[in-house]
């Protein structure tokens, strides 16, 4: 089999964490456990959801995003000028706050060894001839869009006074981490983005403090910031990326479909894939899909992991042909919308629903591409 995602059966990477995950996170915060103690717990049950993900059929394994408290801010932490704090306000989510730890610029930029390589690691060594394992990370756009958001903006400039110089560090960071996933035997990385949901909401504007111009440059510098960190890279390590509207509680941050981005985005980021949420009508029409670059291909989040209900399955694979209208068949593939726990609260479905979910999507899958 071919070991270059996306696969046609594909997930966005993220698990429900078991209470024994949560418990012992909470007892090391609270210093009744030792940080070894943790990552046993950790090693466990990661082994455990390998297993899981092996007996699902998945032709890549992830760690679940276990080690993590959030999908992209624990990677953020591991730089040296990048500092964090308890979170008075959150981020506004559709119903409820996300209360995840302000995070925010101390000083220049600069990574020496990322304890996500070791993480991967440990992934690595369950790869077999059917698998690959994966390792997913926010994508430096996301980086760039933390510290410059209306919380951050002062306290960067002060740092940064030249913004060029905050986007060439923050992917010069990165080409440390891939070079290093890399020499550490990975062959397929992720990027998750945001940023994306933010230029496509209706508030948009209003959010970033802009007006049609600004956003035209802004998104001009997200495409700029991940293509200077995917620049260079090896011939044979896979790049993709998924874009999402907001995933915390089985909640959501922003709507949109990708209308307004689609020429920009789906033509010039030089990812092999995208991962694209299309599980509700805030995800917009397939017609943006047409601008997709002839190089790339799609998976299609058209299975949601907001929610428990089984989709059906006859609606989810007219909603593949309608896609195709756009784009070949043999360049789409299926997932769910997006991981089942961006944070460690994780979304309001149970592990069985979970489960049940990717038995869905492998079905769909097999029946739509044999």
């Amino acid at each position: 089999m071919s070991k270059d995602a996306p696969f046609r059966f594909d997930i966005v990477g993220s698990f429900l964490r078991p209470e024994k995950l949560k418990q012992a996170r909470k007892d090391y915060i609270a210093g009744k456990i030792s940080k070894e103690a943790l990552k046993e717990v950790e090693d466990k049950v990661i082994i455990e959801l390998i297993q899981k993900q092996k007996e699902a059929g998945l032709s890549v394994i992830t760690d679940g995003e276990f080690r993590r408290s959030s999908w992209h801010l624990d990677f953020m932490w591991a730089f040296e000028g990048v500092g964090h704090e308890k979170t008075k306000n959150g981020i506004p989510f559709h119903g409820e706050p996300a209360l995840i730890d302000d995070t925010f610029l101390t000083g220049k930029l600069s990574i020496n060894k990322h304890p996500f390589v070791e993480h991967f690691q440990f992934v690595k060594q369950f790869e077999d001839e059917q698998r690959i394992a994966r390792q997913t990370i926010p994508a430096p756009a996301q980086f760039y869009f933390q510290m410059i958001t209306p919380d951050n903006i002062d306290k960067t400039e002060e740092i940064y006074p030249n913004e060029d110089d905050l986007i060439q560090d923050i992917a010069n960071g990165y080409k440390k981490v891939i070079k290093d996933l890399y020499e550490a035997g990975c062959r397929n990385i992720q990027f998750d983005d945001c940023t994306w949901g933010v230029c496509v909401d209706p508030n948009a504007y209003l959010i970033l403090g802009t007006d049609e111009d600004g956003l035209e440059k802004f998104v001009e510098k997200l495409i700029r910031v991940n293509n200077l960190a995917i620049e260079g890279k090896p011939e044979d390590l896979v790049i993709n990326t998924h874009i999402c509207r907001g995933n915390f509680h089985s909640t959501w941050a922003c709507q949109g479909g990708y209308d307004l981005i689609a020429k920009e985005l789906f033509a010039k980021e030089n990812v092999n894939a995208f991962y694209l949420e299309f599980d509700d009508e805030r995800s917009g029409g397939f017609e943006p899909l047409q601008y997709v670059s002839k190089d790339k291909k799609v998976v299609l989040g058209l299975v949601t992991s907001k929610s428990p209900k089984l989709e059906d399955k006859e609606y989810i694979k007219k909603r593949i042909q309608e896609a195709n209208a756009f784009i070949p068949l043999d360049r789409l593939c299926l997932s769910p919308q997006c991981g089942f726990a961006s944070t460690e609260e994780g979304n309001k479905l149970t592990q069985e629903e979970q489960w049940a979910k990717l038995a869905l999507v492998k079905e769909i899958a097999e029946e739509v591409w044999g």
